[in-house]
């Protein structure tokens, strides 16, 4: 089982980043390796990089030492990144991770392919905050870091009810409120607490909203324009495509915010058996097989007459095969350790993965969440309901 002292040990200049548009579980979790390094490592120079978080997040200890620029001049001796699929999430961070002498990747995203020296990588974990928990010793968690994975892990799960929780994730939530924190502020002020504003561009968000695909798919779409006579950011808009998702009778949610160079932000959120990773991985993105994203180019038209087509050809591809949901299951062989015995401990935990496997031969799919597979270790409990991966949503993307 890898360990987090191990690789830190002897190192004396050490950075963290997590993805673009942080989210709750790229804060927590990035905040919990930071505490951790800066209270049992003292010696070590120690530097958390990240795009301005969501002022709702800001309570987290030493959230206020968050770095927001990229101008140190500064070698690491290792460089680490959380809840990141490939260095392109990373923005401007990635060149410290790319120039560092050794690199750790933890992560819990189907579509990351092991891009670091060191990965932990298990698409089957609720959170990368759980795998981050995962890491280091229960006893050397204090209060503070309880709070960043705690906080993680309820953002990536949807306060713990999207199928990516398992047994073992209500069971590291319990041991993570027996470390003192208010976890029913957490909750509410992190989770369910929304400004005035956020609430009136939810509505707009709605109002907007159409249903494709025999009322299979809903997409909505908000502009630049839209978003500026609301007052509203993009870190402002968390929340909407779960909405969206728990429309009677819609298999996938599709929400799209256009950017300042009027690309366009997607975020896909699935309720059947559909792999939202495969949709999102064809237009440059990723994610897990029940959340996922991606940036578009094009008019407000032509990226929602794309995407519909995509979200078709896969409502198709999963009638048939149904292969989607077996993959779902499949990838819990992330239980293998990391890159180097990997293909060892792959093995090792290719057993569990038989059953996860659901008779179907179609394990095809399973296979684009092997990758990962190589390096994490065993969340094993996870095996059945791993597929979501939530988030992400929540802003795993």
């Amino acid at each position: 089982m890898m360990r987090l002292d191990s690789i830190v040990e002897g190192k004396k200049q050490i950075g963290i980043a997590g993805h673009v548009r942080p989210d709750g579980d790229c804060v927590g979790s990035t905040l919990a390796v930071y505490n951790y390094l800066r209270t049992y490592y003292p010696q070590a120079d120690v530097r958390l990089y990240l795009e301005p978080i969501p002022n709702i997040f800001r309570f987290l200890h030493n959230a206020d030492e968050i770095r927001n620029t990229y101008m140190d001049s500064v070698h690491f001796d290792l460089f680490i990144a959380l809840d990141c699929g490939d260095t392109g999430r990373m923005g401007e961070a990635a060149k410290f991770f790319e120039e560092a002498d050794h690199t750790l990747c933890i992560d819990h995203h189907i579509s990351n392919q092991a891009f670091a020296e060191f990965n932990y990588i298990d698409p089957d974990a609720s959170s990368t905050c759980e795998l981050v928990f995962e890491l280091i010793d229960e006893d050397r968690i204090t209060k503070e870091i309880a709070e960043c994975i705690y906080t993680g892990m309820v953002h990536d799960t949807g306060v713990f009810q999207y199928s990516c929780t398992s047994a073992k994730t209500m069971n590291i939530a319990g041991i993570l409120m027996e470390k003192g924190i208010d976890y029913p502020k957490i909750v509410d002020e992190t989770f369910y607490t929304k400004t005035y504003p956020q609430i009136r561009i939810l509505g707009q968000a709605l109002l907007n909203s159409r249903l494709y695909l025999d009322g299979a798919c809903i997409v909505s779409v908000l502009t630049q324009e839209e978003m500026k006579s609301y007052g509203v950011l993009p870190k402002h808009l968390e929340g909407i495509v779960n909405q969206l998702r728990v429309t009677k009778g819609v298999q996938i949610a599709v929400f799209l915010y256009e950017n300042i160079d009027h690309t366009f932000k997607a975020s896909l959120r699935v309720n059947d058996a559909v792999n939202a990773a495969e949709i999102a991985v064809s237009f440059g993105g990723g994610g897990h097989i029940k959340a996922a994203g991606c940036t578009m180019e094009g008019t407000k038209e032509s990226v929602v007459e794309q995407m519909v087509a995509a979200v078709a050809a896969q409502l198709a591809k999963g009638a048939e095969p149904k292969t989607a949901e077996p993959e779902a299951a499949e990838p819990k062989t992330a239980e293998p350790k990391d890159t180097e015995p990997k293909t060892a401990k792959p093995e090792a935990a290719e057993p569990k993965t038989a059953e996860p496997k659901d008779t179907e031969p179609k394990t095809a799919e399973p296979e684009a969440a092997e990758p990962k597979v190589t390096e994490p270790k065993g969340t094993e409990s996870k095996t059945v309901e791993p597929e979501e991966g939530s988030k992400e949503e929540l802003g795993k993307e």
